[in-house]
C-alpha cells in the first residue's frame, strides 16, 4: 500500500498549524462518536479513561505505538459535534492538536490540526497523523488497517518539503 500524504501547513502568529482533512458519508454526530467515545477510540487510536470535560485531563493508551504508552491528554475545549481541542506534553514537547467537524448534506469533514509552533519535525509528525486518520477511516469502513511502514518514511520528503501557507 502506498498512501497519498494529504498535508499542509499554515502559517499562524503563534507559529504553524499542520492540517489533514478526512471525509466520512455519516452525520456528524457518528463521527463524533467515534472521535469521543472510549470503545470506538480504541479502533484506531486507543482507549482513554478518566472523566472527560474542558480543564480535565484523562489517560489514552496509544494502542498502535510500540508497547501500547499510556499518556495525559487535557481536554482545553469540548464543543459537541463540532470541536474537540486536546493537549499532552511528551518527551518531544507539547503537542496541541484540534479536531474540527462540519457535515454538508450528511457528508462530515473532519479538520484535524496539530498547532505547531515551527515547520521543524514535520517530517516526522506529519506521516503519522495520516497513519491514524486511515487508521480512523478504516474502523469507521470495516476495512484492514493500514501498515505504519506504509507511511514512513516514504512520506517524509513530502512533508518536508512543504512550505506553510
Amino acid at each position: 500500500m502506498s498512501p497519498v500524504p494529504t498535508g499542509g501547513l499554515f502559517r499562524t502568529e503563534a507559529g504553524v498549524d499542520l492540517v489533514l482533512t478526512r471525509t466520512f458519508r455519516a452525520p456528524v454526530e457518528d463521527v463524533w462518536a467515534s472521535v469521543t467515545e472510549p470503545e470506538r477510540t480504541a479502533r484506531w487510536f486507543g482507549t482513554w479513561e478518566g472523566r472527560a470535560a474542558p480543564g480535565r485531563s484523562v489517560k489514552v493508551q496509544m494502542a498502535f505505538e510500540e508497547g501500547a504508552p499510556w499518556m495525559d491528554v487535557r481536554v482545553e475545549a469540548c464543543e459537541p459535534p463540532r470541536r474537540l481541542e486536546l493537549s499532552s506534553v511528551d518527551e518531544s514537547g507539547t503537542w496541541r492538536t484540534e479536531l474540527l467537524l462540519s457535515e454538508v448534506d450528511g457528508v462530515t469533514a473532519l479538520r484535524f490540526v496539530h498547532h505547531l509552533d515551527s515547520a521543524e519535525g514535520v517530517g516526522e509528525v506529519g506521516p503519522g497523523w495520516e497513519y491514524y486518520l486511515d487508521l480512523l477511516v478504516a474502523a469507521r469502513e470495516g476495512t484492514p488497517r493500514a501498515e505504519f511502514g506504509d507511511y514512513y518514511p516514504a512520506q517524509k520528503p513530502y512533508y518536508e518539503g512543504l512550505t506553510p501557507a
